[in-house]
């Protein structure tokens, strides 16, 4: 795999890097999207059970649900590029990660400088309170599972209808307006408010490079495009990297 001189200069050590990762890449641990037939649970789907009034009408139904996925998500492993994108924060001292993925994988392969701008599914948070709780048993022995003031525990995770965190989102702005480099792996960018992050990376000046299996709406945008997989491509780029340091 090649990669020209200017995509191995912008990986400069003093340069600030972000990463943003969407499905993609938890695809190629075999993380199913949960959406269309992949989100068909009993007779319901996804679109139905992942939203705020599901959860108040029946707590214990949507909970059941998401210790459907944490089952199947549990037994998923980090692959190379989940690695490789952690061993870039090992090696690049202004490195931060943003990730769209509820699925904890990234923390798994040892990324420590993230924001889980939808929320992580091993997570609850206290309805009352708003106090978050991780908790990685599966199954859950308590269904709907309770916080320890006896309120209820919602997954920390964003619902249909919901908006961001405004704090991660906040933060995830400001990363992205001063970042050099912006590394887009596994996402099809045209989910807002993500979406904008490329075009706003590059308007503030940053080298914009893609790693998708195909083509989207990003590839025209970007100042380089690699078609293929994450856990191919970024062990390789980063491979590279080190040679050139």
């Amino acid at each position: 795999m090649e990669f020209s001189a200017s995509i191995i200069a912008a990986f400069d050590p003093a340069k600030k890097i972000v990463v943003l990762t969407g499905a993609g890449i938890s695809a190629e641990s075999g993380v199913p999207t949960f959406r269309g037939e992949d989100g068909l649970w009993r007779r319901y789907r996804a679109e139905e059970l992942a939203t705020l009034a599901a959860f108040e009408a029946n707590p214990q139904l949507v909970w059941e649900w998401y210790d459907w996925r944490r089952g199947i998500i549990g037994k998923a492993e980090p692959n190379p590029g989940h690695k490789a994108i952690a061993e870039m924060e090992q090696i690049f001292p202004y490195f931060s990660l943003i990730t769209q993925n509820v699925d904890g994988l990234h923390r798994r392969a040892g990324t420590t400088r993230l924001i889980e701008i939808h929320g992580n599914l091993w997570q609850g948070r206290c309805v009352r309170e708003g106090r978050v709780h991780e908790d990685y048993r599966c199954p859950l022995p308590e269904i709907p599972p309770m916080c320890t003031c006896g309120a209820l525990l919602r997954p920390h995770v964003v619902w249909f209808g919901e908006s961001l965190d405004q704090g991660d989102l906040a933060r995830a702005y400001g990363l992205i307006e001063e970042c050099d480099l912006l590394l887009v792996v596994g996402t099809s960018a045209v989910v807002q408010p993500v979406a904008s992050f490329p075009l706003m990376a590059k308007q503030a000046g940053a080298f914009v490079l893609e790693v998708n299996m195909e083509p989207t709406p990003l590839s025209s945008l970007a100042d380089a495009s690699f078609h293929g997989k994450a856990g191919e491509v970024l062990p390789a780029l980063l491979q590279k990297i080190k040679g050139h340091r």
